[in-house]
Parts: structure tokens; sequence; C-alpha cells
């Protein structure tokens, strides 16, 4: 029976209240679900490393049951962590992709912008796929990573306008890309410091400092580099780069 200390009006009114909504749950076509599950378990990785993040934590942060998750991903957490990996690759791979004006310099320097921000955003989630000694990491994941390292490499050679690279010349660019790769990881050990920007200046000193001493040894390498320093401003960054280096090199010439 109702409380006869309400009145019947009250009554009316209470009944009549809407039902305050749950959980939103957004219907979502099977690419964009995907999609979704994908960005959430790369933002989770961006905070801890792959083997501290479970199924439910990616099911909770993306607002979904378990049983979806593995509906997507039917195998599970290393399927997911694949996916992720592959995204990020497709990403980074980007980066270098940059366009074909103005000298080298400023080419590689807009490219490495790229991927020290992507870095920068990702912190745990790039040591994490990047670096070796994962408990999810498997020969396709390690693939996945060597894919990154090769697709950067093609595309820097590509910028130097060289159509059959010797094998100095390609060793050379892959070192670079390798060392790219390992500062960035050092530099996120060292709570980021150096700032991006010097960072980016140094990896690129890196870069001239490499192909010189290949130059040197390789006249593919020294025909393309001269071409290259032909198209850099006076005063530019290489510029910079030889007014502070030539005293150096001049007096452990002159040492006894």
């Amino acid at each position: 029976m109702p409380d006869p200390a309400v009145r019947p009006d009250t009554l009316t009114a209470m009944s009549s209240r809407p039902v305050p909504p749950g959980p939103a749950y957004r219907r979502l076509s099977v690419e964009q679900r995907r999609g979704q599950l994908i960005g959430t378990a790369q933002r989770l990785f961006a905070q801890r490393p792959p083997e501290e993040i479970s199924l439910d934590d990616v099911a909770r942060a993306a607002g979904v049951s378990r049983p979806l998750v593995y509906r997507y991903f039917p195998g599970g957490k290393q399927q997911l962590y694949e996916a992720a990996l592959h995204s990020a690759a497709e990403h980074l791979e980007l980066c270098f992709v940059v366009p074909k004006t103005g000298p080298l310099s400023e080419r590689l320097s807009k490219a490495l912008d790229r991927y020290l921000a992507f870095v920068d955003e990702h912190g745990e989630g790039f040591t994490a796929l990047l670096k070796g000694g994962s408990v999810v990491e498997t020969g396709r994941t390690t693939a996945i990573v060597d894919g990154v390292r090769r697709a950067a490499s093609e595309q820097v050679l590509r910028h130097m306008e060289v159509t059959r690279p010797g094998l100095l010349l390609r060793m050379s660019v892959r070192t670079w890309i390798t060392a790219v790769e390992a500062a960035s990881l050092i530099w996120l050990d060292e709570n980021k410091e150096p700032p991006l920007t010097e960072l980016r200046d140094w990896l690129l000193d890196h870069f001239v400092t490499t192909l010189v001493a290949t130059a040197a040894r390789d006249p593919q390498t020294a025909s393309m580099l001269r071409a290259a320093l032909s198209a850099e401003p006076p005063g530019g960054r290489v510029d910079e780069l030889i007014r502070r280096a030539a005293p150096l090199l001049t007096a452990a010439t002159l040492e006894p």
C-alpha cells in the first residue's frame, strides 16, 4: 500500500521520473571497435609495459566486456599486443615520409620531430614496442620492429635521391636509424633529457658525421654527400657543425 504520508500527486511524479542512464555503450562497426580496442591497448602500453597489462585492463578502459575483447582478438593478449605493435609501427614508418622539398637536413629535421614526438607521447609504450626482452616478444613482433627500421632507412635513402645505394651507404643509414632508436630509449631512461630540440639537433649532427666517415671510404657516398651539402644554406645547420668541429680536428692533427 502507498505510504499515507505521501500525497498521490507525489507518487505520480516519482513514478514518471526518468531512470538514470547506465554506462554508455556505443554500437560501433567491426573496424571501429577493433580500432578502439587497439587504441585503448596502446594508451595502456604507453603507461606500463605490455606484460603488466591484462585483457581485463583493456576491457575496463574501453568500457566493454572481456568476452567482447576476445571476440575481436581470439588469440588473447598476444594477438592484441601484435595488433597494437603493427599500428604503432605504421605510425613510426610514416614519421620519415616528409615532403621532398628543401635541403636534406631540413627534411630529416622534420622527420625526427615527428619521430621524437611519438616517443615523447608514448614513453613506456615505445620502450615496450621497440626494446627487446618483453615477455610477449616473438619472431613476429621482432619482424614488425625490424620492418620499421627498414622502412625508415628506405625513406632516408629516397631523400638522398640515390636510386641504387651501395652496401656502405645502406649500412650507414641503417646504423643511424638504429642510433636514433637507441638514443630515444636512453632519452626516456634519462628522464627525457636533454630537451627534444637538442636531441634532434645532436642526431642530425650524428647523421652528417656518419656520412662523412663513410664518404672517406666510399665514392658513392662522397658524391651523394657533396650534392647534399651544396644544397644546404650558407650559415645553416651543417655549416654550424663544421664550424664547431673544425677546430677540434685541427688541434688533433697538430698535437705532437
